[in-house]
């Protein structure tokens, strides 16, 4: 995947930049081409080498219409669930490393919905708020909407979806 000056793409982990310059720089004897992005919520520069952004998992920003299939995860009442929370903290951190903003909302909405039955350590519920922040960020990008917008579709799809969980469970 190739992306020119001015794309809005998502790093894994830290959300939506833009991609600022393409440039060449050596490293040691190896000359080699690095994609300048600047990440959009903490005004930081990350460079990232052109032939590692499969590895990363960088990747454009979401459509609209990809935004909506990812309120649909919200929604739907399918949760994952595991015995011990060291398998569920694995599981849920694997998924947030590959970027895939429908993984980062099944996060979301696992963790969530734990954090109701019972309160999160403190490793989960950094990876709450981080999901949470990634997958609001990127939509609200997507959309063009605001963030404040995004927040209440995002709380309302949530609500829908462990409504029907709790409907499933009794």
């Amino acid at each position: 995947m190739t992306f020119k000056v001015g794309d809005k793409v998502v790093y894994p982990n830290h959300g939506v930049g833009v991609i600022e310059d393409v440039r060449r720089r050596a490293i040691g004897d190896i000359e080699t081409s690095f994609y300048s992005l600047r990440i959009l919520s903490t005004d930081s520069t990350v460079m990232v080498p052109v032939e590692n952004v499969a590895a990363v998992g960088l990747r454009k920003l979401l459509s609209r219409r990809e935004s909506s299939r990812v309120l649909k995860v919200l929604k739907d009442g399918e949760v994952a669930t595991y015995d011990d929370w060291k398998g569920r903290y694995q599981a849920n951190s694997d998924k947030m490393r590959t970027g895939d903003i429908r993984a980062v909302a099944e996060v979301f909405k696992t963790l969530t919905m734990l954090n109701e039955a019972k309160p999160l350590s403190y490793r989960e519920r950094k990876m709450l708020d981080r999901s949470r922040f990634l997958l609001i960020s990127e939509l609200a990008e997507a959309t063009g909407k605001k963030t404040e917008v995004i927040e209440n579709q995002v709380d309302e799809a949530l609500a829908d979806g462990l409504k029907l969980v709790k409907s499933v469970e009794h």
